[in-house]
């Protein structure tokens, strides 16, 4: 699958990858940041953004096609930066080519399985025909009889675009996030291990990455660093970018 992207800036290839309902223009501010140092690719997963939409969509596509584009990009030897769900992918990249990565940067997410717990957001999502709401306005007042923080909202509705005059739509693919969703959370990453260099970012008050967790992470990743952040929940990038950026240049410098 060919995957949408950008690409900003000259020198040691960065590949940075969302997580669910999100799109590369989640990191568009830190890429930019980065490219005056790094040659930063953005990339929009399959089913997000602008890449094609599959009903296939498990983390064993999505590293595949990790692959695929590191292959035709040509790229050497890239420092692998993953939230989330994109934190998934790279970690299932890594069991499965460990010799094609520099280093690796693991934002709030671990190697084990997760109950699922996405419903009420696929819900209120599919609670929006798009025959009727023709704003960003309206679809918000509909989100917000099930989804309370208007940061969550605001962070779906990034999504929504004109698909033709008078038609707007989701770029993910909710149908197949919809379908998908239980395996998507409880993944089990595959056999391997790999002994590279690895930064796992936590948010201080998020709950992805436990303490009881440690011993899966230093058996899947031997060389790791784990950094706690500050004031930041799940989405550390986009809440505390300064200090985001202050824990990750040092190792990706080092």
């Amino acid at each position: 699958m060919k995957l949408n992207y950008k690409k900003l800036g000259e020198g040691q290839p960065l590949i940075i990858l969302h997580g669910l309902f999100g799109s590369l223009d989640n990191w568009i501010s830190l890429a930019k940041h980065w490219s005056a140092t790094y040659e930063v690719w953005l990339v929009d997963q399959r089913n997000h953004g602008q890449s094609p939409h599959s009903s296939e969509f498990s983390y064993s596509h999505m590293q595949q096609d990790l692959k695929g584009f590191i292959d035709e990009h040509n790229i050497q030897n890239p420092i692998l930066l993953g939230h989330s769900m994109g934190g998934k992918t790279v970690m299932e990249f890594s069991m499965h080519h460990p010799n094609l990565i520099k280093k690796m940067i693991v934002v709030d997410i671990a190697p084990v399985k997760y109950q699922v717990h996405h419903y009420a957001i696929i819900d209120a999502l599919e609670s929006i025909d798009f025959d009727f709401v023709k704003s960003r306005k309206e679809a918000d007042q509909i989100l917000s009889e099930k989804i309370e923080e208007f940061g969550v909202r605001q962070f779906l509705l990034k999504n929504m675009y004109w698909k033709e005059k008078e038609q707007l739509a989701w770029r993910f693919n909710l149908e197949a996030i919809k379908n998908e969703i239980i395996p998507i959370s409880e993944w089990d990453i595959s056999e391997g291990e790999f002994t590279g260099k690895t930064l796992f970012i936590k948010g201080e008050n998020s709950e992805y990455i436990l303490p009881s967790y440690a011993s899966r992470i230093g058996k899947k990743f031997p060389n790791y660093d784990l950094v706690e952040i500050e004031n930041a929940g799940h989405w550390v990038h986009a809440e505390v970018p300064k200090e985001f950026i202050s824990e990750l240049e040092p190792f990706m410098k080092d």
